[in-house]
């Protein structure tokens, strides 16, 4: 195998598919990076088996040559090492040739680097996946469906399935849940052409974390297939295998309150702001936990004290106040991150008593709705 490649192409290709290798791994050959080179061009894979991604350069963009390919062929390459060796090349110039086995050159201006490959026959296979269950979603909608929901998984390991965000089809509507028991975090999108012979699966937090970083700024079209182990996402130039989390997703929908006893309306920034101020004192108590109070003449009160360092207390004027007056402690912590989902806009907080989980939604919109256990503490 032998070719030449632009420096920073390259690297934006290990950018990608470095997010999917873990050092971690118990299967040695996963610590390493597969790069197929064909006519067409360049693919490099990584895997830590529960994610794979896979990147490909093409020999030629918008008339520009990217890739010059004299002989193609596979290599795996240790992926640290790989990735930093690339990182500080002198010029934007690499040749790469194997030969002899798998023994890999890498040049570029004055620099030769010399390292020992693998056997790319050994590298497991890209996931088998029929195409025939896939729907597309904009880039941007997809990032804002996981920014708006994926914060609100669990972090610990004792119900594996918490981990993960909850994607179900429902009629002609997606809609997406997290929750780790305390908050819930729910998303309904309305798309065309959903496939009606998948209902319910759930794809790993930290697999949509890391698929919402390679999506960057990009607003084409994703195309997203479901299987019943694996969810790949797929854009222009790039594959994103993710595997399914196992187990029966609890039914939140009755967790959500029907009736509400005390509706407020409020600016969200402001609220964000406010409570964000709080927990500057909440912080340094074990629990990050802020109080919130309605007052006469549609003012709501945020405080928070620590016996060790002092008290805050702020008024908000808030747009509506109905129903009974109200007092109720919650995580500093979960609010912020639920108002942050909303983004700003003005807010509906509904609740139904002072130990009863509230929920928060946008004005103008109720595709978000973010739940919330209170705190005992009055």
């Amino acid at each position: 195998m032998k070719f030449d490649i632009m420096r920073d192409r390259l690297l934006d290709g290990l950018n990608d598919v470095m997010k999917a290798v873990s050092s971690k791994t118990t299967i040695p050959i996963l610590t390493g990076i597969k790069i197929d080179v064909t006519d067409e061009g360049m693919r490099l894979t990584g895997s830590d088996a529960d994610i794979t991604i896979q990147t490909f350069i093409p020999v030629e963009e918008n008339g520009e040559q990217l890739i010059n390919i004299s002989e193609p062929g596979s290599i795996v390459l240790q992926a640290r090492m790989f990735n930093e060796i690339v990182r500080k090349l002198p010029t934007n110039d690499v040749e790469i040739e194997v030969s002899n086995g798998f023994q890999t050159h890498i040049r570029s201006g004055k620099s030769d680097f010399h390292l020992i490959g693998l056997d790319p026959t050994e590298y497991p296979l890209l996931p088998e996946i029929a195409m025939d269950r896939q729907f597309s979603i904009p880039a941007d909608l997809l990032k804002a469906i996981i920014r708006e929901t994926v914060f609100a998984v669990a972090t610990s390991e004792s119900r594996p399935v918490l981990t993960g965000v909850n994607w179900n089809i429902h009629e002609e509507e997606l809609i997406c849940v997290a929750t780790d028991s305390h908050r819930l975090a729910r998303r309904k999108t309305k798309l065309e052409q959903l496939p009606s012979d998948v209902s319910s699966v759930v794809i790993p937090g930290k697999s949509l974390n890391e698929l919402n970083k390679i999506l960057g700024e990009s607003t084409e079209p994703v195309q997203i297939v479901i299987t019943n182990q694996q969810v790949l996402f797929k854009d222009e130039n790039v594959l994103f295998f993710s595997r399914l989390l196992e187990g029966n997703y609890p039914d939140t929908s009755r967790l959500i309150p029907e009736d509400f006893k005390t509706n407020i309306t409020i600016n969200g920034k402001s609220l964000l702001q406010a409570i964000d101020r709080a927990s500057l004192l909440a912080r340094e108590d074990r629990n990050n936990v802020v109080k919130f109070e309605t007052l006469e003449g549609n003012v709501v009160e945020i405080s928070s004290n620590s016996p060790e360092i002092g008290k805050v207390e702020e008024q908000i004027q808030v747009q509506s106040l109905e129903g009974e007056s109200l007092k109720i402690s919650f995580s500093a912590k979960y609010m912020m991150e639920a108002l942050k989902a909303i983004d700003g806009q003005d807010v509906v907080i509904q609740f139904t008593g002072a130990m009863r989980p509230f929920i928060l939604r946008s004005v103008h919109d109720d595709a978000i709705l973010q739940l919330i256990l209170p705190v005992r503490t009055y």
